[in-house]
């Protein structure tokens, strides 16, 4: 099925979903409803808003750290919404989501009932994305992923580096820096 055609059909799926659907993403031919994530996991989504900002707020370019919106690419059949990502606050003032190209990081905190989401799914649609880094903080077991490098692969688009780490740590994230000692464990 065409994307336009995914497109519509999430887009009904979102106007009669029930009040605990979060998001509706797209993925090659899957369409994927997000429930309300819990309590913990919008914690460490506040904790490294508030982190990357902090950082963000002295850069020369205004960018800004959300995890409100919608990243679509209707090139690559995909629309996801990560917890959090830094773009421009430019790119919020118009359209309905914002444009991969102009995203820098992308970051997902492990739900405890779909995993496999943000390790298989987001694994291969960030960088076919052309997204620079994605991180993944994992609250099952208190340890990460920061994904970096897009490059073409007989798979398709790969990112070529990857650094583990464990709650406590600090990571770098592309030019930003994340203590994951506040992060608490489900």
């Amino acid at each position: 099925m065409d994307y336009a055609r995914m497109r519509a059909v999430a887009d009904e799926l979102t106007a009669h979903a029930p009040e605990d659907v979060r998001a509706v993403e797209i993925s090659g031919d899957e369409i994927i409803m997000m429930m309300s994530p819990v309590n913990l996991h919008e914690l460490i989504v506040y904790r490294l808003t508030r982190l990357l900002d902090r950082q963000l707020a002295d850069a020369a370019e205004p960018f800004i750290a959300h995890g409100g919106a919608d990243i679509e690419d209707p090139e690559s059949g995909i629309k996801r919404r990560p917890d959090v990502m830094v773009f421009p606050e430019s790119a919020l003032t118009a359209g309905d989501a914002v444009h991969p190209r102009e995203v820098i990081a992308v970051v997902e905190v492990v739900s405890k009932s779909n995993p496999e989401n943000d390790y298989e799914g987001k694994m291969r649609d960030y960088p076919t994305m052309g997204i620079p880094h994605y991180l993944i903080v994992d609250p099952r077991n208190g340890t990460g992923l920061v994904l970096s490098l897009p490059h073409d692969t007989p798979e398709g688009r790969r990112y070529s580096t990857r650094r583990e780490f464990r709650f406590g740590e600090r990571v770098a994230v592309g030019a930003y820096e994340v203590d994951t000692a506040g992060f608490p464990t489900y």
